[in-house]
């Protein structure tokens, strides 16, 4: 076993050959970058050193089977801790931790491994002996685990008990990688339910969406709805309001036109006197013709034409009537007055 006294500088010198055993002391914060450079490294010894905590990096370490961190200041493990797959055997006693990291569970080797860490594992078991490889590849498990002097969870203290023997310190791997997958299922568990939970409400959130969406089209379509109906009304209301003035129009022209015809009923009788007048008109335009053909036919030399000697004669005659019917004079000089 190579034992360095302080930070390793250059930790290559301090492995011989195919040495796989290295311890190192004196040190306030782990070397990841110089033991992730030692792969052949598999055995690693961090105790009584002044540790409060370890890298995130330091995970990356999967070569390791045997890690020794007793008797250091750590409160908490790294949170994927679990990385380290192909630990078999750890010690943490006398530290200051009060749980361990749910990935704590994944402490064993399968192949169920990535495909980088499956590539990884098969170029460290070629150039191993032949033994190492089949020892490296079966299903192992963290097989020997010491929790004693930590200030555990009283649930976990109770699973872990005491590691007085090889015995017990492999019951107590056994027990505690058991309930932390009990608790990383339990985790999962919750996780699926919160998931679920978060689905339904996701679902019930876009159904609630399409509801208020459908409500909200609803609503437009009832209101477009109604403003059709209000400009209907609308509509008919100016029709009916212009019918009735209409109607009130003729109404009211029938009214005015009524006493025009009543009082025009009269005429009739008018229209018969002048009728009569317009006759005696005529028979008096009739007369004056006759007259002035008489004038003609007896003050022209016209007179002795056969015409004009029939016209006198003619003429003679009606004077005599005329003058023997005092009557028809009356008429006449009652008509040359008016």
């Amino acid at each position: 076993m190579a034992r360095g006294g302080g930070k390793a500088g250059s930790l290559k010198d301090k492995l011989d050959g195919n040495e796989l055993d290295l311890s190192l002391c004196g040190l306030s914060e782990v070397p990841v970058r110089e033991l992730a450079a030692l792969p052949k490294a598999t055995v690693l010894d961090l105790s009584c050193n002044s540790l409060v905590s370890l890298p995130s990096d330091f995970c990356s370490l999967t070569h390791l089977v045997k890690l020794d961190l007793s008797k250091n200041r750590l409160q908490q493990l790294p949170v994927d801790f679990g990385r380290l797959v192909s630990l078999q055997h750890l010690d943490l006693l006398n530290n200051r931790l009060v749980t361990l990291p749910v990935s704590f569970a994944q402490l064993k080797l399968s192949l169920r491994c990535g495909p980088e860490e499956i590539l990884s594992r098969l170029l460290r078991t070629l150039s191993s002996p032949l033994v190492f490889l089949f020892h490296s590849w079966e299903n192992q498990n963290l097989k020997w685990l010491d929790l004693k002097d930590n200030p555990l969870d009283p649930v976990l203290a109770k699973v872990a008990g005491d590691c007085l023997d090889e015995k017990q310190c492999k019951q107590a791997a056994v027990r505690v990688l058991q309930h932390m997958k009990a608790i990383q299922s339990e985790q999962d568990r919750e996780r699926q339910r919160k998931l679920q939970a978060e689905r339904e409400m996701e679902k019930k959130r876009e159904a609630e969406q399409r509801a208020r969406e459908a409500q909200e089209r609803e609503l437009r379509k009832r209101e477009k709805a109604e403003e059709k109906e209000r400009r209907r009304r609308e509509y008919d209301a100016q029709r009916a309001a212009k019918q009735e003035v209409e109607k009130k129009t003729k109404k009211e022209t029938a009214q005015t036109r009524k006493p025009a015809s009543s009082s025009r009923a009269p005429p009739p009788a008018r229209h018969k006197h002048s009728w009569s007048r317009s006759v005696l008109r005529a028979l008096l335009l009739l007369l004056l013709c006759i007259l002035g053909t008489v004038a003609v036919c007896r003050l022209t030399e016209l007179q002795h034409q056969p015409l004009c000697v029939s016209v006198s004669a003619l003429y003679e005659d009606v004077v005599a009537a005329v003058q023997s019917h005092k009557t028809l004079q009356n008429v006449l000089q009652q008509n040359s007055q008016q």
